[in-house]
């Protein structure tokens, strides 16, 4: 079987070759049953591969993912719409979005717990400048795409200056879900 996609190399790390061609020919058979939910977008951005040396190179692997996550949230809307109206749509994602909001109005610094423990987290300055651009993007209709969230990386701080990571990624995830919603 043809590579799916450029390898890391002999001596770099990659994704597995295994991992990454078995997910994508579930996800294309999933894609394919159109009256199927095998698969869905959220299933899409949980998907994680083992690493190995002479792998598949991360980076368009990642891509691929991104493409194919917009495919399958695409494709839900469309299916949505054609079933309820696009209103309803409309309706289902300002629900998704209000969830989110409150969060967006707390003090920064108050956003989201600490980590537990002794562990550090995502730097809460970092994270409480990532929600300020998303309240204008509610608020006042700034510019805010997926690739804005997905793109992100945080540096990691002590305890008393960081945000629980889990809960911000998953924060993230379903502002991400509302952006692809919009797309």
């Amino acid at each position: 079987m043809a590579d799916l996609f450029p390898r890391a190399g002999w001596l770099k790390i990659g994704y597995s070759r295994e991992h990454v061609d078995a997910f994508f020919t579930h996800a294309r058979e999933a894609y394919e049953d159109m009256e199927g939910d095998s698969m869905a977008a959220l299933d899409v951005r949980r998907a994680s591969f083992d690493l190995k040396r002479g792998g598949y190179a991360t980076q368009p692997v990642d891509a691929a993912l991104d493409r194919l996550e917009q495919a399958f949230s695409t494709r839900a809307r469309d299916n949505y719409v054609r079933d309820h109206g696009q209103q309803a749509w409309f309706a289902e994602l300002a629900t998704h979005a209000q969830v989110l909001y409150p969060r967006l109005r707390r003090p920064q610094g108050e956003r989201f717990d600490r980590p537990r423990g002794i562990s550090g987290g995502y730097d809460a300055k970092a994270v409480d400048e990532v929600l300020d651009r998303m309240t204008s993007f509610f608020d006042k209709g700034e510019p805010l795409n997926v690739e804005d969230l997905r793109s992100l990386t945080f540096k990691r701080r002590a305890k008393w200056r960081a945000y629980d990571e889990r809960v911000v990624d998953a924060y993230l995830a379903r502002a991400v879900d509302i952006l692809l919603g919009v797309a």
